[in-house]
């Protein structure tokens, strides 16, 4: 799939730009639209009164021409008269205040009024489209996200708070309220944290947010139940983008494929290989959420016009960008936005087509191209990516971590030191999946659980046995401090890790930002690394309880402790890093243990800084990405394999030579 959001609602005064839409779809090889997105007013002008006249000239023209449309649910943002009828729809905000009518995503997912709202329309959309030609799949609204703390949600949040606990006491057990005499008298006296309130009870901030999320899926299951029915083929999915206050894992459940929002700060270095990599290490997240290809819904095909520097892309990234998704997962390539808005917020916003209005520009160029590669490669669609590898990320984890006050308040980094890990598979071309502790780890050779501060007694209980049948497993500083309900492990951290690991952390020294500490590796280690490397930001001062000494601390009162560790335990190893180290070490520990543990690699070669390799396969046939990322030309000798170029047929190539951006597609027979 090849196309962007297009929202004709916009230009309904200007009969002719359809007309010209069609002409450029074609001419670009853009051959589906996201549409309806923002539509609720062209659809409802006034409460009751409904107008899809433009709507279907619009599909039914979609259909004459071959362009298909993943047709929207117009929940975004709702139109005025609503706010202005029914006050219960307009979110209130953290401070308790009530929001005016405006912005988008500004309502109440609990709301009855939204909810029957929001399911009369959906059912007509169903009724009217559900079997047009030209769509193929349901837009469930629109980038969700936020929170309610309206008398409906605090009302909804006692609900689930005493579902959970059943009894006060074992809420304020759960919930260690004694703290500060917070304790709960009444089920009543439960709200949702407030600046100006309770705020400091950190297993009640970890279930207000598990709550907003579950309440927002619930909505989306209402969303969802609205248009099924009217054909229960057609796929539903919605557009994913800021992970920070929804568990993507647990909304993946209510969906049947998998779409985000990708918007990289490219150029905003000497080299975008630093960009690239985190950007890959989402694309891996949202693959792995149902372990199988996923949409890029929404990408810029040049600039933005929110960040800091809107910069725009310079030659060859576009196709670089686009194909790193496809790389990684992705069955398709889409944009915000096809046509720029005349007016408003985003009217300066990337498109297909400028203000101009015509295809003789550099960007519309740059996707026609691309369209033209994607046309080619039809044999990519639904393809796998063959990882023996994972990385843990749990939302509960990462909401924990950020809530937690301890030893670095001024950065704990939870996400950089997951970016850093990923970064090192990454450079090395090795597949991994991101999941969670929820999951199973079967078919995985190597885990890594970064920061995994938040592990429960069932986490710690599967891997170990992960460990004891043979797998490795790699944990960090800061692991195994809480459980499920933020409350700090008794007898010792890592808590349910101790054992896998063979450690018990005593302490954990938080270092100011100028402060460094250093790892010496011992001699003859298992894995062969020599030398010293730098240590900051965190130091873990670990006691051996049958994990063996790879390298010590160099500095400071706990010089000559074991600052990295590793624990043989049935048939596997538990490697433990107690200290934060940079990317040198990363690379090279990883490299060690990718020859130790034989990870599946996308390329048996040496690859050069800022160049990467990522593979799908059919089973019969691998498909071969090598990616240009340093910011300078870059060349490499290919493994053994037989390949061929897909895009210039040329067969047999043996060695690569990337411009600055560029990028190569080959296949082989397969090899996992």
């Amino acid at each position: 799939m090849h196309g962007a959001d297009y929202n004709p609602e916009q230009w309904l005064k200007y009969p002719e730009v359809l007309k010209e839409d069609i002409r450029l779809m074609k001419l670009a090889g853009c051959n589906v639209m996201a549409v309806g997105i923002f539509s609720w007013a062209a659809l409802e002008p006034a409460e009751g009164v409904f107008n899809f006249e433009w709507m279907d000239n619009l599909l039914n023209t979609f259909a004459e021409n071959g362009i298909y449309a993943w047709l929207a649910t117009p929940s975004g943002a709702r139109p005025a008269w609503m706010s202005q009828k029914y006050k219960e729809v307009l979110r209130v905000e953290y401070n308790r205040v009530r929001n005016l009518h405006g912005m988008r995503h500004n309502h109440c997912y609990t709301s009855p009024v939204y909810r029957e709202k929001i399911t009369i329309m959906n059912n007509k959309l169903a009724e009217r489209y559900a079997s047009h030609p030209a769509v193929i799949g349901w837009h469930i609204s629109n980038e969700f996200g936020g929170d309610c703390h309206c008398d409906l949600c605090q009302d909804a949040f006692r609900a689930w708070v005493k579902n959970k606990y059943k009894t006060l006491d074992e809420l304020n057990h759960a919930w260690w309220t004694h703290f500060w005499a917070h304790t709960y008298t009444d089920w009543s006296q439960v709200e949702s944290p407030a600046p100006h309130g309770e705020n400091a009870v950190h297993g009640h901030n970890l279930d207000w947010r598990r709550f907003v999320s579950e309440q927002i899926i619930d909505y989306i299951n209402v969303e969802v139940a609205a248009v099924r029915d009217a054909n229960p083929e057609l796929p539903v999915t919605t557009n994913m983008h800021a992970i920070d206050g929804l568990d993507y894992r647990k909304m993946a459940k209510a969906l049947d494929v998998i779409s985000w929002d990708s918007y990289p700060t490219w150029h905003d270095q000497k080299d975008d290989s630093q960009q690239a990599a985190m950007v890959a290490f989402y694309h891996d997240l949202y693959r792995s959420l149902q372990k199988k290809p996923f949409v890029l819904m929404e990408s810029t095909p040049s600039s933005t016009n929110w960040q800091a520097a809107s910069k725009l892309k310079q030659p060859g990234m576009h196709k670089l960008s686009s194909l790193q998704a496809v790389a990684h997962g992705a069955d398709s390539v889409q944009y915000f936005q096809w046509r720029k808005s005349r007016g408003s917020s985003e009217k300066l916003h990337g498109a297909v087509v400028d203000h101009a209005g015509h295809e003789n520009t550099r960007v519309f160029q740059d996707v026609a191209e691309l369209g033209r590669t994607l046309s080619s490669l039809p044999q990519l669609v639904g393809t796998d990516t063959p990882s023996e590898a994972a990385i843990i990320f749990d939302w509960d984890n990462r909401w924990a971590v950020k809530d937690s006050q301890g030893p670095r308040n001024c950065g704990i980094g939870y996400e950089s030191t997951v970016y850093a890990h990923h970064r090192a598979f990454w450079e090395q071309g090795v597949p991994v999946d991101i999941i969670g502790s929820e999951d199973s780890f079967d078919g995985y050779k190597l885990i890594v659980a970064p920061m995994l501060y938040l592990c429960s007694e069932e986490t710690g209980k599967k891997l170990e046995q992960f460990v004891k049948k043979g797998g490795t497993l790699v944990t960090t500083y800061w692991s195994g401090i809480v459980g499920e309900t933020d409350n700090a492990h008794l007898g010792g951290f890592p808590g349910p890790l101790r054992k896998t690991l063979g450690i018990w952390a005593e302490e954990i020294d938080g270092l100011f930002d100028y402060e460094r500490n250093g790892l010496a590796l011992e001699g003859g280690n298992r894995l062969g690394l020599k030398g010293t490397y730098e240590a900051r930001e965190l130091c873990e001062l670990v006691h051996l309880e049958g994990a063996e000494s790879l390298g010590v601390y160099t500095d400071d009162f706990y010089a000559g402790r074991p600052a990295l560790t590793v624990n043989s335990l049935g048939k596997g190893r538990a490697y433990h890093m107690a200290t934060r180290l940079g990317a040198d070490f990363l690379l090279d520990f990883y490299s060690s243990l990718f020859a130790e543990t034989g990870v599946y690699k996308a390329l048996d070669s040496e690859l050069p800084a800022g160049v990467t390799a990522q593979v799908r396969t059919d089973g019969e046939h691998d498909y071969l990405f090598v990616m240009n990322f340093s910011g300078q030309a870059a060349e490499l000798e290919l493994d053994g394999a037989v390949y061929t170029d897909l895009e210039s047929g040329e067969a047999g190539v043996t060695k690569l030579a990337l411009p600055v951006n560029g990028i190569r597609l080959l296949s082989r027979p397969a090899q996992a």
